[in-house]
């Protein structure tokens, strides 16, 4: 079982030591990058995560729940990495629905995040979550949308 815990001193170092595979590099920031992207843009909000299972950090997630600026995107989940070591063993799906019960707990109706396209691409792995594509592309990423029921 997963839980969705905040990046502290003690996990900081396990968690800023993940990484996702070669071929996935290009769609997702490393931990780091990925926080100080969030310090960068404050008006999104950021919520940062360490995924973590039984004490040990397996991923990182990070969303931007309600914005205060209308250039983001609320209910946004920004980045989910899931270290290449632990891929492939349910902590994306698992972590898919905490994120999901986080905001449904809130009464929020629907959820978005966005992908680009190629190989190692989380699109396929989004959709079979139930995320459709809106229609939409910005800088190369398409955006999918979840309704959350």
């Amino acid at each position: 079982m997963i839980t969705l815990e905040p990046i502290t001193d003690a996990n900081r170092e396990g968690v800023e030591g993940l990484r996702v595979g070669p071929c996935q590099e290009r769609f997702v920031s490393g931990v780091r990058e990925s926080m100080r992207e969030a310090e960068a843009e404050p008006g999104a909000q950021a919520i940062c995560w360490a995924i973590v299972d039984d004490e040990r950090p397996v991923g990182f997630v990070m969303i931007a729940d309600e914005v205060a600026d209308p250039d983001y995107i609320p209910h946004y989940l920004w980045k989910l990495l899931i270290d290449a070591g632990y891929q492939r063993r349910g902590y994306g799906t698992a972590t898919l629905d905490l994120i999901v019960s986080y905001f449904r707990e809130r009464g929020v109706s629907e959820m978005f995040t966005s992908a680009g396209q190629g190989e190692g691409s989380p699109i396929a792995f989004y959709e079979r979550y139930g995320f459709r594509p809106t229609g939409e592309v910005h800088d190369g990423e398409i955006f999918l949308r979840l309704a959350i029921d």
